[in-house]
Formats: structure tokens, C-alpha cells, sequence
């Protein structure tokens, strides 16, 4: 491993891993569709809501690139690239740039508070506690299998929940179908990444909820939340408004990602299913919102 950064940009931009951004945007647009369909969007706060998340998500996979390369987790990995595990650049420069993100994102919250309410500091500690913990500190939850349960409270009901109330300043429960419904989603991605990463984690002493689970179950477990998703969509479509039910065609990417998982795809046939279940993520979001608008 190398004392200082010769990562290119390129391989930083990499190590940010763009491919879970869509779990960053996806909430913002099915809840800015929400505030839409019950009253109406605040521009302002709608675009403030996301910068908070995509910069948590930035920092948090820079975050847990830092930790789990300290720790000797990524040292012999099949998935994306990994700065500090594959030594292109320092634990202090990836520990600098998680830092500066999360960073990022807790001033834009700031903003948010300050212009709905103060309780909402509250939260962004929480999130960003959650994000440094994930795989950092001494005894990080998501080597407990509690890191689907924290996607699912803080890029499902929190992100989805916190850009609704920004809004509008009430959660009707559209608000919390929804967010169950990105949360699902946002899940299914985590899912896919540790049912890849098994044999590596067993090996590292890494205890994701694949790993508790093991491989059959965790391939169950990713074809339950998908339905979830759909689920929340149609529940949406039959209590407020039938056009909510253009979220399902989003969900069309994610078919072949569902037979790689259910058909036993493992290591490297793995690696799409991430990027595949992160846009119909983003297109369930984009269809539910675009129903919520046509259906106000």
C-alpha cells in the first residue's frame, strides 16, 4: 500500500463508485413527486435535499473505502475499484475526502434545518453518525449485518420522509409507501454487493446480513424486496392515483438482474446486477413522481 495518492481522476471519480448514485437521487424524486401531489414543490429545498444525499453517498463509499482498506477487507475483492485496498492512494487522502463530503453534506442540511426546523439537526447527526459507522470505528454495524437496515431507515424512510417535510411540512402516508418503496429498492442494491462479496467477507470476518443469511436465502431476500417496491407502487396507484402506477415500468431494467440473482450468478456475474438495480431504482423514483404530478 502506497503512503501517498497516485489515484487519477478518473479512479477517484471511480472510487466514489457512481453507480450507487442513483440510490442518492432516486428519494429526492419520489418525494419531491409526493410534496407535488399534496401540495407543491419547493424548488429551493428540493435541490438542497439533493445535494444532501448525493454527498452522503459520496461520502460514505469513500468512508467505507477507507475502512474496510485499513482493515484488510478489500485487500482480495471481485467488485469495483477500491482506492486504498488497491493501494492507488493513501488511507489519510480517502479518509480526507470521505471527511469532505460528509462535510458537504451536513452544511446543505444545515440550510435545510435552518429554513424548516431545527429538529432536523437532530437527523443529520444521525445520518452522519450512520455513515461514518457503516464499516468505521471500532465496532462498525455493517460487520453486524445492519447495513441493509440502515440503508433501508436513511436512503429509503429518512431521505424519502426528510425531502417530503422539507416541502411541505407534513409525511401524508403516500409519503411513507413511497419511501418504503425506495428503500426496498435501495436495499436490493446493498443485497446484490454483499451476496457477491461472501466469500471475501467469511474470509475478512466480515458479518454482512449475506453472510448471516448465506447464498440461497440472500437471493430470496433480493427477489422479496423488488416486490416490495412494486408493492408500494401499486399500493400508491390504488389509494391516491392510478398514474402512480407508471412507477412499474421502471422496474423492467431490473428482470434480468432478478434471473442473474435467482439463477445463482455469482463473483464477477454479479457486477451488473449493482448497476441494473440502481437505474430501476431511479426509474421507479422518476415514474412514481411523474405520476404524482399528472395525478394532483
Amino acid at each position: 500500500m502506497t503512503d501517498s495518492s497516485s489515484a487519477t481522476l478518473s479512479q477517484w471519480v471511480e472510487g466514489a463508485r457512481p453507480r450507487t448514485l442513483p440510490a442518492a437521487v432516486a428519494p429526492v424524486l419520489a418525494g419531491t413527486g409526493v410534496a407535488a401531489f399534496v401540495d407543491d414543490v419547493v424548488w429551493a429545498k428540493a435541490l438542497l435535499a439533493l445535494g444532501v444525499s448525493l454527498a452522503l453517498q459520496v461520502g460514505v463509499n469513500y468512508a467505507n473505502d477507507y475502512s474496510d482498506g485499513v482493515r484488510g477487507t478489500d485487500d482480495d475483492r471481485v467488485g469495483p475499484l477500491r482506492l486504498v485496498g488497491s493501494g492507488l492512494a493513501s488511507p489519510a487522502a480517502v479518509k480526507a475526502a470521505a471527511l469532505g463530503f460528509l462535510g458537504l453534506g451536513a452544511l446543505l442540511g444545515l440550510a435545510l434545518a435552518a429554513t424548516t426546523t431545527w429538529w432536523l439537526l437532530l437527523v443529520g447527526v444521525a445520518a452522519l453518525g450512520a455513515a461514518w459507522t457503516y464499516t468505521g470505528g471500532a465496532n462498525p454495524y455493517g460487520y453486524r449485518a445492519l447495513g441493509e437496515v440502515s440503508v433501508f431507515l436513511f436512503f429509503g424512510l429518512v431521505a424519502v420522509l426528510g425531502t417530503v417535510y422539507v416541502q411541505v411540512e407534513s409525511l401524508p402516508w403516500e409519503a411513507w409507501a413511497a419511501a418504503v418503496g425506495v428503500g426496498a429498492l435501495a436495499c436490493a442494491i446493498l443485497v446484490a454487493n454483499n451476496l457477491r462479496d461472501i466469500p471475501t467477507d467469511v474470509e475478512a470476518g466480515k458479518r454482512t446480513l449475506a453472510v448471516v443469511l448465506g447464498d440461497a436465502r440472500s437471493r430470496t431476500f433480493y427477489l422479496a424486496l423488488v416486490v416490495v417496491a412494486a408493492a408500494a407502487a401499486v399500493a400508491i396507484g390504488l389509494g391516491a392515483t392510478p398514474w402512480a402506477l407508471l412507477a412499474l415500468p421502471g422496474l423492467l431494467p431490473v428482470l434480468p438482474a432478478v434471473r442473474a440473482v435467482v439463477g445463482g450468478a455469482v463473483g464477477p456475474a454479479l457486477v451488473p446486477v449493482l448497476k441494473t438495480t440502481g437505474i430501476a431504482e431511479l426509474l421507479w423514483s422518476a415514474g412514481l413522481a411523474l405520476g404524482l404530478v399528472l395525478g394532483r
